[in-house]
C-alpha cells in the first residue's frame, strides 16, 4: 500500500514540475503583471514544496517500517528460543492470519497490524519458567495460571511501543472467546477486537495442527473441526468461515501440487 503512495507522490511532483516549467518563463515575460499569474506559481510552488516534503516522508516512513519489522522478527525468534518445542508457531499463525483477514475483505493497513501482532502474541511467555512451557504432561492449577499470564505480561511488554497499529490489545485478547469464557479480561463478541478475533483462530487452528510437548499434532482435520463446533460460541462465526475457506483452498493446492510430483516421478 506504502509503495502505492510513493508512487503516486512521484508522478504528482513530475507533473508539478512540468507545470512549474511551465509557468515560469510567462511569469518572467509579463513581469507578473497579472496578479493571477503570479499568485497561480506561486501556489503550485508551495504545492511542490508540499508534496517533495511528503514524499521524503513517506520514504522514511517505510524504512521505520523495514526497521519495525526487523525488531518484530528479533522479538518472535527470542520468544522461539525460550520455548523452542514450539519454534515457528508465531510466524506460521501471522500467515495464517493475514490469509484469513484477506479473505474477509479487511484493508492492508488491518492485515499489517494483524501480522505484526501475530509474530509476537505469544510474546508473554518470556516470564514463564522454562519447566512449564516443556512439561511433557497435564499442567497443575498453578503452572496452568502461569501459562495464562502471557497474554497480560505480553501487553505490559509491548503497551509503551507506539505501533500505528493496536498491537498491545491485540495481544491481550488473543485469548478471549466470543461467549466471554476466554481470559485475561472475559470480554464478549465485538467487545474483542476483530483482529484478535481472527489470531485467535489462527492460533487454536495451529496450535492444533502442531506437536506440542504434552502431545503429538492432532492434525488440521480435528483443528477445522474444532472451530466449526465452536464457531459462534469460542470463535467469531465469519472468521471461522474465512479460515474453513483458506485451509481448503490450501488443501486443494497441496493435493494438485502432489498429483503433478507423482505425474513427474512416473
Amino acid at each position: 500500500m506504502k509503495r502505492r503512495t510513493n508512487t503516486q507522490l512521484g508522478n504528482k511532483l513530475i507533473q508539478l514540475r512540468q507545470r512549474v516549467a511551465e509557468l515560469e518563463p510567462i511569469a518572467t515575460e509579463r513581469n507578473w503583471a497579472k496578479g493571477e499569474l503570479k499568485q497561480a506559481f506561486e501556489e503550485l510552488r508551495r504545492s511542490l514544496e508540499s508534496t517533495v516534503n511528503a514524499l521524503a516522508s513517506a520514504v522514511n516512513f517505510e524504512e521505520l517500517r523495514r526497521n519495525l519489522e526487523d525488531t518484530v522478527h528479533a522479538l518472535a525468534v527470542a520468544i522461539e528460543m525460550k520455548d523452542p518445542l514450539t519454534a515457528g508457531h508465531q510466524r506460521r499463525v501471522a500467515k495464517l492470519a493475514c490469509a484469513i483477514a484477506e479473505d474477509m475483505g479487511l484493508s492492508d493497513d488491518k492485515i499489517e497490524g494483524i501480522g505484526i501482532a501475530a509474530m509476537v502474541h505469544d510474546i508473554g511467555k518470556i516470564n514463564v519458567p522454562g519447566e512449564i512451557l516443556s512439561k511433557g504432561g497435564p499442567l497443575n492449577d498453578i503452572e496452568f495460571a502461569l501459562i495464562k499470564r502471557h497474554a497480560q505480561v505480553g501487553y505490559d511488554i509491548l503497551k509503551e511501543i507506539k505501533f500505528p497499529w493496536p498491537v498491545a490489545q491485540i495481544v491481550l485478547q488473543h485469548h478471549e472467546r466470543v461467549d466471554g469464557s476466554g481470559y485475561p479480561q472475559g470480554l464478549k463478541g465485538d467487545d474483542i477486537l476483530l483482529e484478535a478475533r481472527v489470531l485467535a483462530v489462527a492460533d487454536v487452528v495451529d496450535a492444533m495442527s502442531s506437536n506440542r510437548p504434552y502431545r503429538p499434532a492432532l492434525g488440521i482435520d480435528k483443528a477445522m473441526e474444532e472451530i466449526k463446533k465452536n464457531k459462534g460460541k469460542l470463535y467469531d462465526r465469519d472468521v471461522v468461515a474465512a479460515c474453513l475457506r483458506v485451509c481448503s483452498e490450501k488443501s486443494r493446492s497441496k493435493s494438485v501440487s502432489q498429483k503433478r510430483m507423482g505425474r513427474r516421478r512416473s
